[in-house]
């Protein structure tokens, strides 16, 4: 009887271990994740950032923080798109909103550049130097947009 009460124990604790585990893990993907997820991220990154010029080592290994991405769609197609950041403290001044076609083909993103020590009455939007990568039409830099504009510390 015991033996019985102490295996619906162990099991009932092993649920709730494993129901914890999928809650912290909800199969979202992260900017920072993708290049070394799955081999078709990495080619298509690639040949976004080759023929760029003078971009950090944080961009073109995607590396960095990031939070969760999300699926969007831009004309009739679904993207996959999210936030990175050098690093948490830096991600005033130093971001990237990326976005990957769900069939990972293609890939665009914008680099947003605000100077450090701006002061805090000072408007980011004002003073922030907006940079694409891999030649977004006008409906893709505005879709990268407004994903800048749902951060609450962009104004």
């Amino acid at each position: 009887m015991i033996r019985t009460h102490f295996h619906a124990l162990t099991l009932a604790l092993l649920t709730s271990a494993s129901a914890m585990a999928m809650a912290a893990n909800d199969g979202q993907a992260r900017v920072s994740e993708l290049l070394s997820s799955d081999p078709e991220y990495r080619q298509t990154w690639s040949g976004v950032v080759k023929k760029e010029e003078r971009l950090p080592d944080w961009v073109i290994n995607l590396s960095g923080t990031s939070e969760q991405m999300n699926a969007v769609t831009e004309d009739g197609d679904k993207y996959l798109v999210g936030p990175l950041c050098e690093t948490q403290d830096t991600c005033l001044n130093k971001r990237l909103i990326v976005a990957f076609s769900l069939d990972k083909s293609h890939a665009y993103a914008m680099l947003v550049e605000v100077p450090a020590g701006l002061p805090a009455d000072k408007s980011p939007t004002r003073h922030a130097d907006y940079r694409f990568l891999g030649k977004p039409d006008e409906g893709m830099q505005g879709l990268l947009k407004e994903q800048l504009k749902k951060d609450p510390n962009w104004y």
